[in-house]
């Protein structure tokens, strides 16, 4: 009789640990502003992350910061190199989601 092996299937502890700074609501939006506007003051961020209220954009800006991620300095929030260093990540993101995200599943 032929025995079958099975494999267990586990995540990298780093990339469930991506994917859960990356994968939660807004990050990836405030990432995006930042990249493409660079370093901008509270007030900015939120005018240009639209529908995210003060306090959960407050929460996010912290955890990112925690992360090394984000970091505040006069007044002004800016990625930091660890930041940066997901430009490329996110723009196969976007390219991922043009091609196969529809209108519909925005809504």
């Amino acid at each position: 009789m032929e025995q079958i092996k099975v494999t267990e299937f586990s995540l990298c502890p780093k990339f469930e640990k991506a994917f859960t700074i990356l994968g939660k609501k807004w990050n990836g939006l405030i990432l995006d502003v930042l990249l493409e506007g660079g370093p901008q003051r509270f007030v900015e961020l939120a005018n240009n992350v639209p529908e995210v209220s003060d306090r959960v954009l407050v929460e996010r800006l912290r955890e990112l910061e925690r992360e090394g991620i984000v970091t505040k300095e006069s007044n002004l929030y800016r990625l930091t190199e660890k930041g940066t260093d997901l430009e490329k990540s996110l723009i196969s993101v976007k390219n991922w989601s043009e091609k196969w995200i529809t209108p519909e599943e925005c809504s």
